[in-house]
């Protein structure tokens, strides 16, 4: 996503560092500021609440410090780790009246705060105290923070899509096979890697394929074959909204699925691995392919991990296999936000507080602030060469927090190719790959329709199928279940209108 630099950094900085009360931005980038504040002003303290982990102590966070000297605030940050746990203790704080004074959102919590009266409608300060952060988000992306016409959140702008099939070359070349391209030719593969002792150890010991099934990303090409979103995904096909679940080439992606699975190629623990278990089981030579990102692969760190255990181990991506649908890698959404982050409605009592709340937006979105967040301190995170930016290795060290603070985000590829390097080739391949483009961030649940219960219902019946609990025959009553019992059928009249209001349809 190209991002336009709405102010000139010299600017930014004068904007950001003025400690002064009624102090703002104006359209043009101009500062105004109404009345001088002595310099021993206290610093206005900034309560932010996010998910997350592997955070430093706030006297060891640099870029904490940074952001407080430059805007004379004190950003407080506190994380929890797991969106589930974080958003059970947010609530929990939330009903005693201890709002934080930015907090990460869910959609459907978005959508129930802002219902109930709780959050900030940020829609009049866009044009004016939020300038810079409105226009480095986009109007496209700032859509999917407004509900009934409102908008309620800062989104960050989307991620880009990091994964692939990744198998081990070694193990084909022993067994003199070529890398697969269509879906026969992955059943082929399945079927060497599991039956033909493709690490030599005169054992029948190893499956072809691994990962993390519970969510189906472990065979999520395989649905892309058949032209098929992972479940739950709604997008675009021959001009109609259509949802996964009741596309017509569903059931032949779970029959393909089915036979990997009751011909013992699929790794049993598939289902009920989390985090890294697939990858870790793959290294360990359990598996020859497996779903996975170029992060958890690619890195130098985890080729060091998988050489220690067998220095003749080699994992490369591959493309998606080809099959009657197509050849996607999987469906995303690309403009889905990464975070949400909303303000309490509470705050506009604060006007001061409130004022540093937006400095700091801003500030992260231009381009001094966002190459802070971003990068680090020049001469300590990184140097600029030519014009260049070449990182440190106490960036590897002491910048793994960094993304935390980009709370409008960051322009991803030119991120990514400057942070990482060495990885280039794999981000450029990952970058490559057709996807389905879904668009379901965009379609809040109806009143009527609980999504966890119907995801939860879906989920457990699809993995009935692959596991041949259930017959594929019955699949038509599970779709009668899910429209009537779940009333799912709610979901699909929004997902329409919300389609037309995006423009995706006619």
């Amino acid at each position: 996503m190209r991002i336009k630099w709405v102010m000139p950094a010299a600017a930014a900085v004068l904007a950001m560092s003025l400690v002064a009360t009624g102090c703002s931005t104006g359209r043009d980038g101009s500062v105004a500021s109404k009345e001088k504040v002595p310099a021993n002003t206290a610093p206005v303290k900034l309560k932010i609440m996010q998910e997350g982990s592997g955070v430093p102590s706030p006297e060891n966070d640099i870029i904490k410090k940074e952001l407080d000297k430059k805007l004379g605030i004190d950003v407080d940050m506190s994380y929890t780790q797991g969106i589930t746990e974080y958003l059970n203790q947010l609530k929990v704080r939330v009903a005693a009246g201890d709002y934080p004074d930015m907090m990460l959102l869910d959609l459907t919590t978005l959508n129930d705060f802002s219902q109930k009266g709780m959050l900030l409608d940020l829609t009049p300060y866009l044009d004016n105290k939020l300038k810079q952060a409105k226009d480095f988000m986009g109007p496209s992306l700032l859509k999917k923070g407004v509900i009934n016409g409102k908008n309620y959140a800062i989104t960050r702008i989307a991620d880009v899509p990091f994964g692939s099939y990744w198998i081990r070359k070694d193990w084909l070349d022993n067994l003199k096979l070529q890398v697969p391209q269509t879906l026969d030719d992955l059943m082929a593969v399945s079927k060497s890697f599991t039956e033909n002792d493709p690490d030599g150890n005169g054992k029948k010991d190893t499956f072809a394929m691994t990962g993390n099934g519970m969510d189906f990303s472990a065979f999520s090409p395989i649905f892309g074959a058949y032209g098929v979103g992972l479940p739950g995904a709604f997008y675009i096909k021959d001009g109609k909204v259509v949802d996964s679940y009741h596309d017509p080439s569903m059931k032949d992606a779970l029959g393909y699925i089915q036979k990997l699975i009751s011909s013992n190629y699929v790794d049993p623990q598939i289902m009920t691995n989390k985090g890294t278990m697939g990858r870790d089981q793959a290294f360990q030579g359990k598996a020859g392919i497996v779903y996975s990102s170029w992060t958890d692969m690619g890195k130098q760190e985890f080729i060091n991990q998988y050489k220690t255990i067998n220095a003749k181990a080699e994992w490369i991506q591959i493309s998606p296999p080809k099959g009657p649908g197509g050849q996607f890698d999987n469906s995303f959404d690309s403009e889905k936000p990464s975070r949400l982050l909303a303000i309490p409605k509470s705050l506009e009592k604060q006007p001061e507080k409130l004022q540093k709340l937006f400095d700091l937006l801003n500030y992260v979105s231009t381009k001094e602030g966002n190459q802070l967040v971003m990068y680090g301190i020049q001469d300590r995170h990184y140097k600029v060469e030519n014009g260049k930016i070449m990182l440190t290795e106490l960036m590897a060290k002491e910048g793994n927090y960094f993304h935390y603070y980009q709370f409008t985000g960051r322009p991803n590829e030119e991120y990514l190719k400057t942070k990482f390097p060495n990885e280039e080739p794999m981000i450029k391949f990952s970058l490559s790959l057709a996807r389905i483009k879904s668009f379901g961030s965009s379609v809040l649940p109806p009143a009527g329709h609980n999504a966890a219960d119907a995801g939860r219902f879906a989920n457990e019946e699809l993995i009935k199928f692959l596991y041949s609990k259930r017959s594929l025959a019955e699949y038509p009553e599970f779709l009668n279940t899910l429209d009537t019992t779940f009333k799912y059928k709610l979901l699909q009249d929004e997902a329409q209108k919300r389609a037309k209001e995006l423009e995706l349809i006619k």
